[in-house]
């Protein structure tokens, strides 16, 4: 796996028992535009709907330093941490600055190359594949909508109860508007570029991330905001699906 370094985390798990199909991570966040805006440290970059609404990237804060609200996140951690779609880094290599044991996973090559530039440990790959240490994870991050990986929520939540053990931490970061609750088929696209391959995406406000999560068997431990951004910190079932269940 390019750009990958091992990891002192947990060790791989169990592979997957034949059971229902999960979502996959659309490889359009492994290509350019995506790639190019990493490596450049800055947008414009956007998803793009199929009836050309824009939705703006924050390339700029994801490359950046962890901010106020990134580093109020990062102080609810609790154990080994697992940062789904870590993008270029900055949450997992601010855990490894500080001592913890913490492991970015993402499907871009370019974002595990500078999550390892940055002094974190990250590894090329989707959260629906067999992962290392699946069900011992402490806390998991979904930050920067990445809730809506697979544009599947339900599915998605159910897959991060797998991985976390049981009572573990997950903290995700939610639309900061009411009453958003989307499904959505997107393409990436920045000026003077073709738009990607569509693929399928989701945005959740923090009713709707609720209401999907309670009905899985999380229970939610706080909710809180900046003035501009949203999070929600939930427990996870205490009691995994058997064989199948994923």
């Amino acid at each position: 796996m390019s750009g990958a370094r091992a990891t002192a985390t947990p060790r791989l798990g169990s592979q997957r028992a034949p059971g229902r199909p999960l979502p996959t991570a659309d490889p359009a966040w492994s290509a350019d535009p995506y790639a190019d805006a990493l490596r450049a440290g800055r947008g414009p970059l956007f998803l793009r709907r199929t009836d050309g609404w824009l939705l703006p990237l924050d390339v700029e804060r994801w490359c950046a330093e962890p901010d106020p609200a990134d580093l109020d996140v990062l102080g609810r951690c609790e154990g080994a941490v697992l940062d789904v779609g870590c993008g270029p880094g900055r949450l997992v290599a601010a855990l490894a600055a500080r001592g913890r044991r913490a492991l970015g996973i993402d499907v871009s090559e370019a974002a595990v190359a500078l999550t390892v530039r940055r002094g974190g440990r990250a590894l090329r790959a989707s959260v629906f594949d067999p992962l290392p240490g699946t069900g011992r994870w402490d806390t998991a991050l979904l930050m920067d909508g990445n809730i809506g990986i697979g544009g599947d929520p339900a599915a998605l939540l159910h897959r991060m109860g797998r991985l976390l053990t049981p009572d573990g931490l997950l903290l995700v970061e939610t639309v900061p508007y009411p009453d958003v609750d989307e499904r959505l088929t997107v393409q990436l696209t920045a000026p003077h570029t073709t738009p990607g391959t569509p693929f399928p995406w989701a945005r959740l406000s923090t009713p709707a991330l609720l209401s999907r999560a309670r009905a899985d068997g999380w229970r939610v431990a706080d909710r809180w905001s900046t003035d501009t951004r949203t999070f929600v910190a939930l427990r996870a079932p205490t009691t995994k699906g058997g064989p199948g269940s994923d």
